[in-house]
């Protein structure tokens, strides 16, 4: 079942007097129990189109729907709190936080039914992440960059969204923790259902994800 989709979407800048088309007319379906990932050359506009599908910016034209509704129409910050969680390269974790913590902030700001008991919930998530209550307990720059990432992975889970977006998410971390990484994806997508759509230069990645998109030239194809 399509969960997201694009129509479509079209996003452009002016540099200077020269218009510069980053996407011109993609339209795109995702759906839950899958995991998605698009390929392309740096500054083809992968982020771009991330930032697009998770409301952190607005489309030039065309529309992005979250069951069948437009993001626009529900409200990009309701859609951002509440519908889609965001996974990034350098793990954007509140450093002075300890990893529960950082899990319990996001927890805390969803308008989604959340536990009774969401500390027990947060210490078990991030358990099952792989990251054990003493490592939860410390401050995450105390913690290598595969703990921190791990946690940023229990925190965008932590509010119960169906789609997880992720920007480079392996892209600080070596071959072997990379591998665990992206294990963590395709149970997400496999087992709990989620929709998961990583942006990666890694054809390696490509490779595990259950379909993969090309952008180039401002077109978001499938790749073969």
């Amino acid at each position: 079942m399509t969960i997201l989709e694009t129509r479509e979407l079209s996003y452009f800048y002016q540099d200077g007097g020269k218009r510069r088309m980053i996407l011109q007319d993609t339209s795109v379906k995702f759906e839950k129990g899958q995991f998605y990932t698009i390929l392309g050359e740096s500054g083809s506009g992968k982020t771009t189109f991330l930032s697009l599908i998770s409301a952190l910016d607005a489309p030039t034209s065309g529309e992005i729907l979250y069951n069948g509704e437009d993001i626009k129409q529900i409200g990009y910050d309701r859609f951002r709190r509440d519908d889609v969680s965001i996974i990034f390269q350098n793990y954007n974790l509140v450093p002075y936080l300890t990893g529960l913590e950082n899990v319990l902030v996001a927890m805390s700001i969803t308008d989604n039914e959340m536990p009774q008991d969401m500390q027990e919930i947060a210490y078990n998530l991030l358990d099952y992440i792989g990251i054990t209550k003493a490592k939860a307990d410390r401050l995450v720059n105390q913690l290598s960059g595969g703990e921190q990432q791990r946690i940023a992975i229990a925190r965008a889970l932590a509010t119960n969204v169906d789609i997880i977006l992720a920007d480079e998410p392996t892209g600080n971390l070596d071959v072997g923790m990379e591998k665990e990484i992206v294990t963590i994806f395709k149970e997400l997508a496999a087992i709990h259902n989620k929709c998961v759509i990583v942006v990666t230069h890694s054809r390696e990645i490509a490779e595990q994800s259950d379909q993969t998109f090309y952008l180039n030239q401002g077109e978001l194809l499938p790749y073969e």
